[in-house]
């Protein structure tokens, strides 16, 4: 790519502002609720949204930037808690009207030379499609005939006007899009054509009639004439936008605030659709699937920038413009190269050419795929651009999941029904369903989908979510279906044209003929673009192989494990607190400690009473004197003790932590609807099964109506008498196993469900006997550390009692969300959470990330209460929260020593772990 380009302050045609004020003192003036594109920059997405900073950014940079002027979210906010405009707003954007008239010599709708004007959104984050957009604003009846006349083309101006009418009459009045879609459909069938293109200004100008006539059915007016009365319409419309269906969902997909709003930028228009000198398009400095270096992006001959995002014309890669227009292709790539600079990253721009004229509409940092995300971090620490702690910062911990998931084995007998565009990676297999109401209707029948367009568009997001991939039959790498996807880190080959795709009658036909109706499974590879008939096999991906240890990174042919190598190291070497594994069994700890476990936070031993085991957990329910107790604990014990010998070899000279029994023991006994038929079958044969009855009674005597808060954790130890001793004596009998045999098993004991520092004394007193016996018998020194999990509200808030008892805490945070929350996990989630995400009362649900106002709150106090009394406390976590990136960070925040996640989370844990450490000590979370 050539050398960065600076341009001279003039060639932005903007009118000059003082373009170095603060942030300060912009936010110093309340009242002032809209900026030249030269008085802001990249640091003010809070105030200007993503696209207007970053369009003051480029002005300043003295880029060809039409002019125009940003409308801050705090306006956005004002209108939509007042439901009014801002006072003063009407006239701040008539004063910024006026300059920009003035800078472009033309008056917004003058019917000899009309200046119009594009209404954008842009919000804080990223939200592609989600929001609206209304061009060509300015255009009646009167300027639509200056238009034609200044450009001498009658057909450009009558198709921007037809365009105007089109998104006005969508994106302000609420009129189905259907309706402009299928009147543009009969006009190309009575021309015989499938393409645009072929329209003529006479078949554009009857089109606008149908239009104009389409809005006088649904609103019952003309279409609006005044050019300031349609600019209004369409800045409220923007605001009104942030709050549609489709932008609530992907904000509640994408975890971004609610309260933010979305700025609006007014720009002069520029023409791709003047002929074919002019086009639009969007670039990339870097490849956003893969990373490579080189020039990427879509380009479209005559064309509007919608109709690039929209996917409705298949567009020709960005190379081919160097063919077209060598003059304005140089400059784009000098361009790219200045922004990729100055931002320090992969850049995503969107540009149109009018006339041979390049003009800059957008840049930003780009979205891209999990494998573009590392390997660009490692390349831009080559360059020298980054170090590692920012390299660390530039990925995260879910783009890494992406990268463990399974990929496809194409050495099987596969069959190709076509080849499109990889546009985001991944191996998704699922039933073709072809429209976003079934996708989600299956989806929650438990159904595995794969949604099938022929362009996706807004509308269509319930279904992406939905779905597991997305295929495509038009569009490229920057069509909606494309970006989106990438955003969301789902799977989706666009652009596939051999594929026939019949929306209606739900079916698609491959080149051989091959049909696939709805309901057929089939298999898309993100990262080649085919597209497989039935289910393909899956095989490990590289990074897995590689954190299995199956790969040798020196000498590794795939850049992306190279580059996921070194993040990961320094990841470790920056990151504070520690990261293990929960793990039940040494299967579970040997691959935890492959993925770069520290240690065991959480055995549950609950496993080890089923199976052939259950007979004697039967036993000791059934015990009736001490000696019976004492011949069923016998003969757990040696099973207990293999348990532990495996697991403690396994995680040799790491700390194991092992939860003593947790859940009630009516789980252990027989289910109570089974054994009673079984009871009355025997009963109806004259036979009588004394073992029968006995069961069925103690099942009875256990029954809880709530077992969650019933007779399980500490409760069990103080009640059944010698069942947490037998798995006291059990851990420390294998320790001291062990030892002899040269090993350094570290096994922690945790009592589980404390809520009172007196049901752990009781206990710690006596496991610390049992332990004492043990060493006297063996002659084996055993430091074992004996805690607790804190999974009550009470514990939380009485830790300083507690730890007086307890060496270590982990907070077992499923359970501390059911009883802040007074939730059964079980029971709630599908009976109303949907309800409570959809009205807002979750961003997210508590069990996926930490409530940090509520249960994190007493993850604080708990650590504070506990480290006041015991300085020297260890502290944990062992939920599921241990494994969730947003919860990582607040657990660093607090102070925590490590967190435990199940094997497969545990790289993306630390990872995390490091990025929490590195905003920490920068000052800002960079969550």
């Amino acid at each position: 790519m050539p050398e960065p380009v600076t341009l001279r302050d003039d060639e932005a045609g903007n009118p000059s502002v003082d373009a170095h004020q603060t942030e300060a003192a912009l936010k110093d003036d309340r009242k002032k609720y809209v900026y030249a594109f030269a008085e802001g920059n990249k640091e003010l997405k809070d105030l200007l949204g993503g696209k207007g900073a970053n369009l003051a950014e480029m002005t300043n940079l003295g880029l060809p930037v039409p002019p125009g002027f940003t409308i801050t979210t705090e306006a956005c906010t004002t209108y939509l808690n007042t439901g009014s405009t801002p006072e003063g707003l009407d006239e701040e954007v008539a004063t910024h009207l006026a300059a920009l008239e003035k800078a472009r010599g033309k008056k917004l709708g003058d019917p000899d030379d009309p200046l119009l004007v594009s209404v954008r959104s842009g919000a804080k984050f990223s939200m592609p499609g989600m929001m609206e957009t209304v061009l060509n604003v300015g255009l009646n009846d009167q300027s639509v005939e200056g238009l034609a006349r200044q450009a001498d083309n009658d057909r450009f101006a009558w198709d921007s006007y037809r365009r105007l009418i089109q998104m006005f009459g969508k994106t302000v009045q609420n009129i189905e899009g259907e309706a402009f879609e299928e009147a543009l459909e009969e006009i190309k069938r009575a021309k015989d054509t499938h393409n645009d293109l072929d329209l003529d200004a006479d078949d554009l100008r009857q089109l606008v009639d149908v239009y104009k006539g389409i809005v006088r059915e649904h609103t019952g007016a003309d279409f609006p004439q005044d050019p300031r009365e349609q600019l209004t319409a369409a800045i409220n419309a923007v605001f009104d936008s942030w709050n549609s269906d489709r932008a609530v969902l992907y904000r509640r997909q994408e975890r971004i605030p609610a309260d933010l709003g979305t700025a609006v930028n007014v720009v002069a228009m520029v023409f791709g659709n003047m002929g074919m000198d002019s086009g639009t398009g969007v670039a990339f400095t870097r490849d956003p699937g893969t990373g490579e270096q080189g020039v990427y992006g879509d380009y479209l001959q005559n064309a509007q920038g919608e109709d690039v995002v929209a996917g409705i014309r298949n567009t020709v890669p960005l190379q081919d413009l160097e063919k077209l227009d060598k003059t304005s292709y140089d400059r784009l790539m000098e361009i790219m190269a200045t922004l990729e600079g100055h931002y320090r990253d992969l850049c995503d721009i969107e540009f149109t050419i009018e006339a041979g004229q390049l003009w800059m509409l957008q840049t930003r940092v780009g979205k891209r795929t999990a494998a573009a995300a590392f390997r660009i971090a490692s390349q831009l620490v080559d360059e020298g651009v980054i170090d590692l702690d920012e390299a660390v910062q530039r990925v995260t911990g879910e783009q890494l999941v992406h990268l463990m998931f399974p990929q496809f084995d194409t050495s099987a007998k596969v069959h190709q029904l076509g080849r499109g565009i990889s546009a985001s990676p991944g191996a998704a297999v699922g039933k073709a369903v072809f429209d976003s109401y079934t996708a989600v209707k299956w989806s929650r029948s438990g159904e595995k989908v794969i949604l099938v367009r022929r362009e996706t568009n807004p509308d269509d997001l319930n279904g992406m979510i939905a779905a597991q991939g997305i295929l495509t039959s038009r569009g490229g790498k920057t069509s909606h279906a494309a970006v989106v996807a990438r955003g969301m880190g789902k799977t989706c080959v666009c652009g596939v044209e051999e594929l026939q795709v019949n929306t209606k009658r739900r079916f698609l036909t491959a080149p051989d003929g091959t049909e696939v109706h709805e309901g057929d499974v089939i298999s898309i590879d993100g990262s080649t673009g085919r597209v497989y008939l039935g289910e393909v096999p899956v095989v490990d991906s590289p990074v897995v192989e590689y954190f299995e240890g199956q790969v040798d990174v020196s000498t590794a042919k795939d850049d992306l494990v190279s580059a996921v190598h070194r993040i990961m190291t320094h990841a470790d070497s920056a990151r504070r607190m520690g990261v293990r594994a929960n793990a039940d069994t040494a299967e579970d700890a040997e691959r935890a400690r492959r993925f770069g476990a520290e240690g065991i936070g959480l055995c549950r031993t609950e496993h080890m009473f089923l199976g052939e085991r259950r007979q004697h957990v039967e036993r000791l329910i059934l015990a009736e004197d001490d000696e019976q107790r004492d011949q069923a604990l016998e003969a757990l014990l040696p099973l207990q003790r293999w348990d532990f010998l495996q697991l403690l070899t396994a995680m040799d000279g790491l700390p194991t932590t092992i939860r003593l029994l947790d859940p009630p023991l009516h789980e252990f006994l027989p289910d109570i609807t089974e054994l009673s038929v079984r009871v009355a079958l025997a009963e109806s044969r004259g036979e009588k099964n004394e073992n029968d009855l006995r069961l069925m009674q103690a099942v009875h005597r256990l029954h809880e109506q709530n077992p969650m808060l019933g007779l399980r954790g500490v409760r069990l130890g103080l009640v059944v008498p010698g069942l947490f001793n037998l798995q006291t004596r059990s851990i420390a009998e294998a320790a001291a196993q062990l030892v002899k045999l040269g090993k350094d098993p570290r096994p922690e004991i945790m009592i589980p469900l404390v809520g009172s520092v007196q049901e752990l004394e009781i206990i710690r007193g006596e496991t610390e006997q049992v332990l004492k016996e043990v060493a006297e018998e063996t002659g084996c020194d055993l430091p074992i550390m004996i805690g607790t999990m804190i999974e009550l509200p009470r514990a939380a808030l009485t830790a300083d009692q507690i730890a007086e008892a307890a060496q270590f805490f982990s907070f077992g945070t499923n359970d501390l969300t059911q009883t802040t929350w007074g939730f059964s996990r079980d029971d709630v989630e599908a009976a109303f959470f949907s309800t409570y995400l959809e009205v807002g009362i979750f961003g997210v649900s508590p069990f996926e990330t930490i409530d940090e106002d509520g249960v994190g709150e007493l993850v604080r106090i708990g650590t504070e209460k506990g480290r006041a009394t015991r300085p020297d406390l260890k502290v944990g976590v062992c939920g599921e929260h241990g494994g969730d990136p947003d919860s990582v960070h607040f657990f660093n925040k607090v102070g925590l020593d490590y967190v435990s996640c199940s094997p497969f989370r545990v790289p993306v844990a630390r990872l995390e772990a490091a990025r929490a450490t590195v905003a920490q000590e920068g000052g800002s979370d960079s969550r």
